[in-house]
């Protein structure tokens, strides 16, 4: 790659799409093509094969998405398969048509079936059944990664599927009901404190185990992927994550202690409401694969959670 090759980051405003960009910027690269969702409708086939042909990107990073936490999954899973469907075909149609170089598919740990065993191996896609809370979402992003490889398969083309764990950091969606679970603790603790309510509710029992990854951590691999591998050496899909993982009731101690460490007097009452689902019982990756290949995650959890709530706190104070 050349530091003016041109580079398409499409969801370039999203938790992911934004990390991905800085890192580009950071590290050099002076040909970066974003488009806002007014500039560029990916549900639309004739604009985003428009925009290809207009633009020719070297390079696809594929990071645009509907997404959401259990709630709105379950409130709205039409639009959940349908938007992600469209979003991935539309792009990777797209890119295949103008000869992208290289594309790098963005998935979700949510793949894989609820109940395969752990840590999760790529070989477990498709193995059991997917949990029921957001398999809507978990079969767009399949039917994306099958389009990828498809396309490798049949056309030659240089597609990567990478699937992240679950991902926080600065620039995630804090609203309680449609943001994932780290980021809405974090509204609900931060809430609490300056309320001055000090209690907070939160869904199932805490016992699910979940593997968190720092953003910046994951555009740190893209890039490398970007830079030095090619769907050759990945296969149909590779895992992203730290390899490490906690129960929820874990993760909202941990929490609570970075927004309460000025008010080490003050406690914040935690209760559980056991009628909220729980999810899927444990989610951690295997990056056996990726740590091969010469790259594993950098940043702790409470490492990051200092960071992300400190730009949380920038945005929201």
């Amino acid at each position: 790659m050349n530091k003016t090759d041109s580079i398409y980051v499409a969801g370039h405003r999203g938790l992911v799409g934004n990390a991905v960009l800085r890192k580009l910027q950071a590290s050099g690269y002076t040909n970066i093509i974003t488009k806002t969702r007014q500039e560029l409708n990916l549900l639309n086939q004739p604009e985003v094969d428009q925009f290809f042909s207009v633009y020719k990107p070297n390079y696809v990073i594929l990071a645009a998405a509907k997404v959401g936490g259990i709630g709105a999954n379950a409130a709205y899973p039409a639009d959940f398969i349908y938007e992600n469907i469209m979003i991935g075909s539309n792009v990777v149609h797209g890119a295949y048509k103008s000869g992208v170089k290289k594309l790098i598919n963005l998935g979700s740990s949510c793949i894989y079936p609820k109940l395969a065993p752990q840590p999760l191996k790529e070989e477990y896609l498709l193995t059991g059944p997917l949990e029921p809370t957001n398999d809507a979402y978990a079969v767009a992003k399949i039917a994306i990664i099958k389009l990828c490889n498809s396309y490798n398969l049949q056309h030659g083309t240089n597609f990567i599927s990478v699937m992240p764990t679950n991902l926080y950091g600065p620039g995630d969606n804090y609203d309680i009901e449609t943001g994932h679970v780290l980021a809405a603790l974090i509204s609900k603790f931060h809430i609490a404190k300056t309320t001055d309510t000090h209690k907070v509710t939160l869904w199932g029992d805490g016992s699910p185990l979940r593997e968190f990854l720092y953003n910046e951590d994951l555009a740190e691999a893209i890039l490398f992927l970007l830079e030095n591998k090619d769907a050759s050496d990945i296969g149909e899909l590779i895992n992203i994550g730290t390899g490490i993982d906690q129960s929820i009731k874990e993760l909202a101690d941990l929490i609570k202690n970075v927004i309460y460490h000025d008010l080490p007097e003050t406690d914040c009452a935690i209760e559980w409401d056991t009628t909220k689902p729980n999810g899927t019982p444990r989610k951690l990756m295997d990056v056996s694969k990726m740590t091969n290949l010469g790259w594993s995650a950098s940043t702790s959890l409470i490492e990051g959670l200092k960071k992300t709530y400190t730009a949380f706190l920038s945005s929201n104070p």
